[in-house]
């Protein structure tokens, strides 16, 4: 709303606005300084009307029955704080994005679509004390919808095409080297971490195959980062170091010239997205004030299924869904001892691999206090970030 503001009175003469303010570096920064200082300045009055509301955390024992004894003091800890981030985002995503993009448009709708399947998660857990809230069944048919919708908007230009008008939501290309692709030529090609160029293309009917690719990431992210959601702080700092690495990978691949000298995909139009990576980054880092040791707040399947989600179409739309694997490793290790821990027991007589999953429960049953968790998941989570960063040259 502002940066479309400030270029109607640029371009029609009305007032001499500094190029500065138009640049996407300059939107990253405000949107991430609005975000920050939204959730911080709010959550003591967002908390208290949690608390009002009785919004507690339920505990999961029916598999882990010694988390009730581990986690019994968080009982009356409000969840639901995930929307004091979603509404920071989308207030940010209004201010300073451009609202005639379609990577705009994309954001928002995942935003709301996956933060409502969250809300009423959340809600039904709080409203009936010992319901698990939505079926896993209607909670992941609802990820595969949006999932579904991504996919063909990205790989069948008629979808497409039906909905831009005008300057309006128009679909956006990619160049790389002095190649230029269109969408359904973009979104066919995979880039790899260290690898120069694309590690494969995919096209005609290769393309139900970056359909089904499109699915996998976006609700995989999304269930991933809901499982990390565990311990005070663990999923909201690990958020706030991938979203920082995709930001920086989205401002690159705007720029003709760096793009053209890193060697990576100019994608018309990604500072957008850069933007909205930049306001989630500020929005976690805000939310992790009172979401750490201690936490006064929880997040909920509100803020780690829209957040995931979100993830996981910024690296859709970035053509970076192996780099996500690799900065977002934590995720990716917290649903694999889910997977695995599921495929022992059904499989192998009753027999666990971990002593409880997700993998950062397991290290709890070992002894190891929770703040102490946090921050070696933490710092795997920046060495993996930093091997993210690193691929921008080594390639």
């Amino acid at each position: 709303m502002i940066y479309l503001f400030l270029q109607f009175l640029s371009q029609s003469g009305i007032l001499k606005i500094p190029a500065v303010f138009l640049y996407s570096s300059t939107r990253m920064i405000m949107a991430a300084i609005t975000t920050l200082f939204f959730t911080i300045f709010l959550g003591p009055y967002f908390i208290n009307k949690l608390y009002v509301l009785k919004t507690g955390q339920s505990i999961r024992v029916e598999d882990c029955p010694m988390l009730a004894e581990l986690h019994q003091k968080k009982k009356q800890t409000p969840t639901m704080g995930g929307i004091l981030i979603l509404v920071a985002m989308l207030l940010a995503l209004l201010l300073w994005m451009d609202l005639r993009s379609s990577f705009t448009l994309i954001l928002m709708i995942v935003t709301l679509w996956l933060g409502f399947l969250g809300g009423m998660d959340d809600y039904l857990k709080m409203k009936h004390k010992n319901s698990k809230g939505l079926s896993a069944r209607k909670k992941f048919s609802l990820q595969l919808f949006f999932a579904a919708l991504l996919g063909l908007y990205l790989l069948c230009p008629s979808f497409a095409e039906g909905i831009h008008f005008g300057k309006w939501f128009s679909p956006p290309h990619m160049k790389f080297g002095r190649e230029l692709f269109d969408m359904q030529a973009m979104y066919g090609q995979y880039f790899f971490p260290f690898k120069k160029g694309a590690l494969f293309a995919l096209g005609g009917a290769g393309l139900i195959l970056a359909f089904l690719i499109t699915i996998v990431v976006v609700t995989g992210t999304s269930n991933g980062v809901n499982l990390t959601d565990g311990l005070d702080g663990l999923a909201s700092g690990c958020l706030l170091m991938v979203a920082a690495v995709l930001a920086i990978f989205a401002f690159l691949s705007n720029n003709i010239e760096m793009a053209r000298y890193l060697n990576i995909p100019y994608i018309e139009g990604s500072g957008e997205i850069a933007i909205y990576l930049c306001a989630m980054a500020g929005a976690c880092l805000g939310f992790l004030w009172y979401n750490g040791y201690p936490a006064q707040v929880f997040m909920g399947d509100t803020g780690s299924l829209a957040l995931g989600g979100i993830l996981g179409t910024a690296a859709v739309l970035m053509r970076r869904e192996f780099l996500l694997a690799l900065v977002g490793g934590i995720f990716v290790i917290e649903a694999l001892s889910v997977i695995l821990q599921v495929l022992s027991y059904r499989y192998r007589n009753k027999k666990r691999i971990f002593r409880c999953a997700p993998l950062h429960h397991h290290f709890e049953f070992k002894g190891w206090i929770e703040p102490k968790v946090v921050i070696r998941f933490w710092i795997v989570g920046l060495i993996l970030a930093l091997f993210g960063l690193a691929t921008i040259k080594f390639q």
